[in-house]
């Protein structure tokens, strides 16, 4: 079964990895075990969470015209963490919208993410996580990206 999915993963990783403003942020195809200090991650394709489902993406789609074309609709996670050694929530929040804006920006750009296949895709929900952990606080945006491709 062919899918857009793959397509849009590999793009969103190379576009934003190119984004100097993202420099200092670890940016990550899916749950990788790495011992990186860095306080802030952008992970494709995973929610961030160890002890979630790890679902990365959902499609929906079916034929069109003579069974030539299939119609995909598409929903791929996107978490972006960000961490603090303090227990003050702002400066952790601020970070994380910050992050996830560059996401936004790249895919308003481009809304085939790179790709240029016949794909068109956008930020469509966020939620939002506050926890309080050991090493302080982490805040995590799981960024919902969605859309339409013909495969």
């Amino acid at each position: 079964m062919a899918s857009a999915v793959p397509l849009l993963i590999e793009g969103l990783l190379a576009g934003l990895r190119a984004d100097p403003a993202l420099s200092d942020v670890l940016i990550k195809d899916g749950p990788e075990v790495t011992e990186s200090g860095l306080p802030d991650w952008l992970i494709v394709g995973y929610d961030g969470d160890d002890l979630g489902d790890f679902q990365a993406a959902q499609t929906v789609g079916g034929w069109t015209g003579l069974a030539t074309t299939r119609e995909e609709q598409l929903s791929l996670t996107v978490a972006v963490l960000a961490s603090t050694g303090e227990t003050t929530v702002s400066e952790a929040r601020a970070r994380a919208y910050a992050i996830a804006e560059r996401v936004d920006a790249f895919l308003a750009a481009d809304p085939t993410a790179g790709t240029r296949a016949p794909l068109q895709v956008a930020v469509e929900a966020t939620t939002l996580q506050q926890v309080q952990t050991g090493q302080g606080l982490q805040v995590r945006l799981l960024l919902t990206v969605a859309g339409q491709a013909m495969t």
